[in-house]
């Protein structure tokens, strides 16, 4: 197919850094996005989420209306609204009453404390120790993908120091080494969906 100049086969645009991106994901996969309804004319209270926002903060697709919402500590919230919202019409906020439901009332929360501004919750989905192994899975991915081997993996993420071979045969960092790589490929495979909701017992 002939492509005129300037036009791009990517959703965004490469040349752009991962974190300056805007990524949407599917709202049944990030449970902490807010899906958003016409209130009820009981609920008279209810926050005219659009008059908050502008026409360049919505990105139209064919579910409705998105938004990303920049929050306290770095957090956003992905707001999903009627495709037919208008300035003026209140919204409520739609909560399953399965499992995920206290994903979605987590994220609720957020909302209302960020729109009566109270302090935003954190968002609990992953602990500051979850976080940071996913983010050494990914470090150890990307040094594997450009040649290094698994001890230089472990003497830059892990901080070993330099091994000699028989000290890295017997080191416990590489056994670590090789549970990030497994964990990172694992991630790359779609594992990375379960990092968009809470972790619970079966």
């Amino acid at each position: 197919m002939q492509r005129e100049s300037g036009d791009c086969d990517f959703p965004v645009d490469p040349a752009h850094r991962a974190t300056d991106a805007d990524i949407f994901w599917l709202p049944e996969e990030d449970t902490s996005s807010v899906i958003l309804t016409f209130a009820p004319p009981a609920f008279g209270s209810s926050s005219d989420v659009l008059s908050l926002l502008t026409g360049s903060d919505l990105v139209r697709a064919d579910d409705g209306l998105h938004h990303l919402r920049d929050l306290a500590n770095g957090q956003r919230l992905h707001l999903v609204l009627p495709p037919d919202a208008a300035p003026g019409r209140p919204l409520a906020a739609v909560v399953p009453l399965g499992p995920d439901g206290f994903d979605r009332l987590e994220a609720v929360g957020r909302l209302l404390a960020a729109l009566h501004g109270r302090e935003v919750p954190p968002d609990t989905r992953l602990t500051p120790q979850q976080l940071a192994r996913a983010r050494r899975m990914l470090q150890a991915a990307d040094g594997h993908h450009n040649g290094a081997t698994q001890k230089e993996i472990a003497e830059v993420i892990l901080d070993t120091g330099r091994l000699t071979r028989d000290e890295w045969q017997a080191s416990s960092a590489r056994h670590a080494v090789m549970g990030l790589l497994r964990g990172a490929r694992a991630m790359i495979a779609g594992g990375y969906r379960k990092l968009l909701r809470h972790r619970r017992r079966s």
